[in-house]
């Protein structure tokens, strides 16, 4: 299964090379490399991992379709969806959203598999699915939630063996920084 977890990790790094560049290509890159990380986590026992890949290709389809939409009162020009900052009251409900996703997958993982890690499953899982539904809407702050994620992931890939796994996830960890910082730039020069 080495080759499929090396040819994730570059397409991983085209994902985040388009993601960094706020390009809607990143959706296309972001369905190929869940597809083939489906199989990658299944071999090491990465339940909610396998799990979250699927939602990866479901979101990415749904990020294709909202990044796509023309903005209101945008009938010609530019269609692509402006980068905003997470509206405050979206905080408490992302929030709890990620600890009750967190608590159920891990109780499923506990009681329906073998995995030996299923709270820091769960926990990456969780967080993934909040920061990719922030994505999809383009707000700044799924940088800093995938930040977390990423920390998190990269301890739990060298703890299960997979290296080239956990070294694109600390890859990714860099990239944030830089993203971050980049999305700003990019929302300080939108109309």
């Amino acid at each position: 299964m080495n080759y499929l977890e090396i040819a994730g990790t570059l397409v991983g790094i085209l994902y985040l090379w388009l993601e960094y560049n706020a390009s809607i290509y990143l959706w296309i890159a972001s369905l190929v490399m869940p597809a083939i990380y489906v199989f990658v986590y299944y071999d090491a026992g990465l339940y909610a991992d396998l799990g979250i890949s699927i939602y990866y290709i479901l979101a990415s389809v749904y990020g294709l379709v909202v990044w796509s939409m023309k903005r209101k009162g945008k009938e010609e020009g530019p269609t692509e969806r402006p980068i905003i900052h997470t509206p405050r009251n979206l905080y408490f409900p992302l929030l709890l959203t990620a600890v009750l996703l967190t608590i159920g997958i891990a109780q499923l993982l506990i009681h329906c598999t073998d995995s030996t890690v299923p709270w820091a499953d769960s926990f990456t899982t969780a967080l993934s699915i909040v920061a990719m539904w922030m994505l999809a809407k383009k707000h700044l702050e799924q940088w800093l939630v995938w930040l977390i994620v990423d920390i998190v992931s990269s301890i739990l890939y060298i703890y299960k063996g997979l290296y080239f796994t956990a070294g694109l996830y600390l890859f990714y960890t860099i990239i944030v920084y830089l993203g971050y910082k980049k999305w700003k730039q990019l929302m300080s020069l939108q109309p």
